[in-house]
């Protein structure tokens, strides 16, 4: 009989990024999506970039508020979830995104601080709809051959409208001009709901930093 692997999902790649939400996968939950010791060096590494993302999105726009629409119906795609936000002044209406599931929006809503740090109203999470995907989770989600996902060096991250998106990209390219590291990839995705999300990916080496626009 072979050996049952469990995976730590409480462990730390980063100060505010878990192993659990970077191999979550709500939509296939039966499926094996272990990564192995290289994926979770590459998935450290992207951490890394997300740590500076979620702290300067806070330092610079934390005063802005978003509201939440469940407009856009689930294309059955990981990271093309049932929801659409949209920017707003005001205070939102419904309970505000918490820390990072892959999970179409059931636990990433209505918990601000859940680590219990008392920073829920002071600090912003950067939620991730899909970090590392073994083989066999890429195929059952329609995931493209050769992905980054697969050795653990892409996230997909939720944005709450076109607006956020367009600040996170523009810290994350900002940063990689000031630290002179290249990414491999910054791309702006849309399903054919119109969900859009921001997918970003670092290499070890050979990182070609594209920057695109993705219409699925």
């Amino acid at each position: 009989m072979s050996e049952i692997v469990q995976l730590n999902s409480e462990a730390k790649l980063s100060e505010h990024f878990t192993l659990g939400e970077m191999t979550k996968s709500n939509s296939h939950p039966e499926v094996y999506n272990i990564p192995s010791h290289e994926a979770i060096a590459n998935l450290k590494r992207v951490c890394g970039w997300l740590e500076v993302l979620r702290k300067r999105y806070n330092e610079r726009y934390n005063a802005c508020h978003l509201e939440y629409h469940p407009s856009v119906m689930s294309s059955g795609v990981e990271t093309s979830h049932e929801i659409s936000w949209t920017s707003q002044a005001a205070e939102p209406s419904a309970p505000r995104a918490s820390l990072g599931r892959d999970d179409k929006g059931e636990e990433a809503l209505g918990r601000d601080d859940r680590r219990g740090d008392g920073r829920g109203d002071k600090e912003k999470p950067i939620i991730i709809n899909s970090g590392y995907r073994s083989p066999q989770l890429n195929k059952k989600i329609g995931g493209v051959a050769g992905s980054n996902h697969l050795t653990g060096c892409a996230v997909d991250i939720r944005v709450l409208g076109m607006e956020q998106l367009i600040r996170y990209a523009t810290i994350l390219l900002d940063y990689a001009d000031e630290s002179k590291q290249d990414f491999d990839e910054l791309l702006i995705e849309r399903n054919r709901y119109g969900a859009i999300w921001l997918h970003f990916a670092v290499r070890p080496f050979s990182n070609r930093r594209k920057v695109s626009f993705i219409q699925a």
